[in-house]
Formats: C-alpha cells, sequence, structure tokens
C-alpha cells in the first residue's frame, strides 16, 4: 500500500491529499529516510511523522484494506512515540487555552455594556455639565486677574 494511503487509512490524516501535501515537505520519513508519497509500506516498518511539532514514531502490524474507524486503528500500528513529545503537546495546548477558554470569542456588545457597568461606567462617556462647570471655573478665574 502507497504510503499516503496508510497515513490516511489509519486517521493520520483527514484526506490522502494533504498526507501526500506533508510528504513532499519532508514532514514524514520511513527507517530514517524521507520518501515520495508512492513508496509501499509494509509490515514491521517505522514512520516517523512530524505533526503538531511533535515527531509521531509509528510501527506498522498489519496492512488496512481500506480507511478504518477509530476504535480500530490500535490493531494496524504502534504507536512508539515518547512520551516527552506528548508532554510537549499538552503544555502548547494550556499555553493557548491560558489566554482564553476554548469556545469564547470576542464580547458582544451586551457583554461590553455589562462589564463598563461593573467597572463604573464607559471611559467614553461624556462629562456631566457639572464636570464642565469645575474645568473652566479655572479658565474664567485666571481671565478676572
Amino acid at each position: 500500500m502507497r504510503i499516503d494511503k496508510f497515513l490516511w487509512c489509519v486517521r493520520f490524516y483527514k484526506t490522502r491529499s494533504i498526507a501526500a501535501d506533508e510528504i513532499k515537505k519532508n514532514r514524514i520519513s520511513l527507517a530514517g529516510q524521507t520518501v515520495k508519497s508512492s513508496r509501499e509500506v509494509k509490515e514491521g516498518d517505522l514512520i516517523k511523522i512530524r505533526k503538531n511539532q511533535i515527531d509521531y514514531q509509528i510501527k506498522i502490524i498489519q496492512i488496512p484494506k481500506s480507511r478504518m474507524s477509530a476504535k480500530l486503528v490500535p490493531l494496524y500500528i504502534i504507536d512508539r512515540t515518547e512520551k516527552e513529545q506528548y508532554e510537549i503537546l499538552k503544555l502548547r495546548q494550556l499555553n493557548q487555552e491560558h489566554y482564553r477558554n476554548k469556545g469564547e470569542g470576542r464580547p458582544t456588545k451586551k457583554d461590553r455594556r455589562e462589564l463598563d457597568d461593573f467597572v463604573g461606567g464607559d471611559s467614553n462617556s461624556e462629562m456631566v455639565n457639572s464636570d464642565w462647570d469645575l474645568f473652566f471655573s479655572d479658565v474664567d478665574d485666571s481671565k478676572e486677574d
């Protein structure tokens, strides 16, 4: 089976063309050598994949006939990725979640109004007339002198 088709079958990539693009970018290697999409894989091969800034290593147990459900993937490959790589991935995900929670986007107008009311008013609101009188009272005093 071709390596791009194999990576698609074991659900490493969503489409076969994405798998082929990753191979062209030299992010996939077989037995330490970069490969082309047409390279045939066989049982026992060790594939190294660079995805999401970590290095995955998988060993082929069996060649599937077609794309399978995610539950059946462990029957065809063994994941030999180092634990440090998964820890790096978790740290990156936690780092991104620190800035904002997943699913929360920009605040709506209503959210901004509620925040302004909570903080104590809108910073763009106009000054009250009494504030204007106080502001110009110093100017009037200086004209009289």
